[in-house]
């Protein structure tokens, strides 16, 4: 007779022998997520909605970072998912694609198949590549030309969307590997030159304004270009020196082969009626993107204008389905959705938990060292983009809860703007992170792996706080900042 002990056996062992056939990443990845539903269970001062979206971002976060799953694919089962848990209205979904970085995406891929098909494009890249057919040298030319883009043009994402068509030209000259190499390179480079200028992120301009509305305190543009470029120069060479030493191919070429003549004879040629046409387009927004404060619309529309310019009939530059067949709306899905699962953060009230969490530890420093005091500043500022995904969305949280900070403690309130403000810059562990890393995340020719994003984050993360300190203790104190 069998007894119910001897029953349960087999069906004991039926279930180990189906957990065994599970792969391993795929038990890690549910260990994960099981983790992730425990914390924010247990999390209190969070309502249900707020629980249901904290647990939606962190999956979105995990399953970006270690599966192949199509990123825009995950962003929109999460908000989806959402919506099933009453977290939020079905409207979230539908409100995703009215996001303004979605329109300014694209703008921006339709004006960068414009300087593209114009040959705008290769005549910018043959510029670069004249100067030198070592690839070591063209990746320093690159960087060089989107450092100084940081001085006249005030957007990263408008940066990152002139980048692309003279990176997608270069990126023939290398490897398959060395192209999702130079995927990487470009934004990060982008972000990481922000710091050299006022004008380099709103988010300056907004923590400025803050700090002048609450203190009657400023920072003047030449003393931020004081203490500004000196630190941003540094911090990009050594970014381009990380990236290359842990993600450029060791077998590869290091010279480009039969550039310089080509490149010489196209420098020579006179530009054509649509490179001229394209030019006085790049002027406009410029002009546009520069004037935001005065004429009022914001760079998405005004990239959108520039669009709606180049594919005008007989007078543009490219024709209308030209235009609408170089949008990656696979991308354009997955930044709708992954912008909308950030905002949800916010709606639902997490980020003002988080901000309140962070200011009651912070208060906890008031007689403490004057290193201690930076680098509890730093910390905060520079891992905010890790729930915060909008830039400027994070000067607006942080910057008035840092001043209050600054006036219980006694210490100088532009000083804690600057550092902050600088700290705030960084934002390159995942793609969703900053909307220059989304313009070049999976967007076909040439784009780079989430996973590659984040082991160079987990290297250049600390030494970026690093060298803040470093700079504070030595060059800032020297050209007086000070506590």
């Amino acid at each position: 007779m069998i007894t119910r002990v001897e029953k349960r056996v087999p069906k004991h062992n039926r279930i180990l022998s189906l957990i065994n056939q599970i792969p391993t990443k795929s038990l890690v990845i549910i260990s994960i997520h099981v983790l992730i539903l425990l914390v924010t269970v247990l999390i209190e001062g969070l309502d249900y909605r707020a629980k249901i979206s904290l647990f939606a971002f962190l999956s979105a976060m995990t399953l970006w970072i270690t599966t192949k799953i199509p990123a825009g694919l995950v962003a929109i089962a999460l908000i989806v998912f959402i919506v099933l848990m009453n977290g939020e209205d079905p409207v979230l979904l539908y409100h995703s694609l009215s996001e303004e970085v979605v329109w300014l995406m694209v703008g921006s891929f339709i004006i960068g198949d414009a300087v593209k098909q114009s040959g705008l494009a290769e005549r910018l890249t043959g510029f670069i590549l004249g100067k030198s057919n070592k690839k070591s040298n063209v990746l320093l030319g690159i960087c060089s030309v989107l450092f100084a883009s940081a001085f006249f043009i005030p957007s990263t994402s408008g940066r990152a969307a002139l980048s692309m068509p003279i990176i997608h030209q270069l990126s023939q000259k290398f490897s398959a590997k060395e192209q999702s190499v130079l995927a990487i390179i470009a934004p990060v480079i982008i972000l990481m030159s922000t710091s050299a200028t006022l004008i380099g992120a709103g988010s300056h301009i907004i923590g400025i304004g803050l700090l002048e509305n609450t203190v009657d305190q400023s920072i003047t543009y030449i003393q931020w270009l004081t203490w500004g470029v000196p630190f941003a120069v540094v911090i990009t060479l050594l970014t381009l020196s990380i990236i290359k030493w842990t993600m450029w191919p060791r077998d590869g070429l290091k010279e480009i082969e039969n550039v310089q003549t080509e490149d010489s004879i196209m420098l020579k040629k006179p530009m054509n009626s649509k490179e001229k046409q394209t030019v006085i387009l790049i002027l406009f927004l410029i002009m546009g993107w520069v004037t935001e404060s005065i004429h009022g619309y914001g760079i998405a529309f005004i990239t959108m204008i520039g669009a709606i310019l180049v594919m005008l009939p007989n007078v543009g530059v490219i024709t209308w389905k030209q235009g609408m067949k170089s949008v990656s709306w696979n991308l354009i899905i997955f930044v709708a959705a992954a912008t909308a699962l950030g905002k949800v953060l916010v709606d639902t009230g997490v980020v003002k938990w988080i901000e309140q969490e962070m200011l009651t530890v912070l208060h906890l420093f008031v007689d403490a060292p004057e290193w201690v005091i930076v680098l509890i500043i730093l910390l905060v500022s520079v891992t905010s983009h890790l729930y915060i995904t909008s830039h400027t969305t994070r000067a607006i949280i942080f910057i008035p809860g840092l001043l209050l900070f600054s006036e219980t403690i006694g210490v100088n309130p532009s000083t804690v703007v600057f550092l902050s403000l600088i700290g705030m810059n960084y934002c390159v562990t995942a793609p969703v992170s900053s909307k220059a890393l989304l313009l070049f995340y999976e967007e076909g020719e040439i784009s780079y792996d989430a996973t590659n994003l984040l082991k160079i984050s987990s290297i250049l993360m600390p030494l970026y706080i690093l060298l803040m300190m470093l700079f504070y203790f030595s060059y800032w104190k020297w050209t007086g900042m000070h506590l």
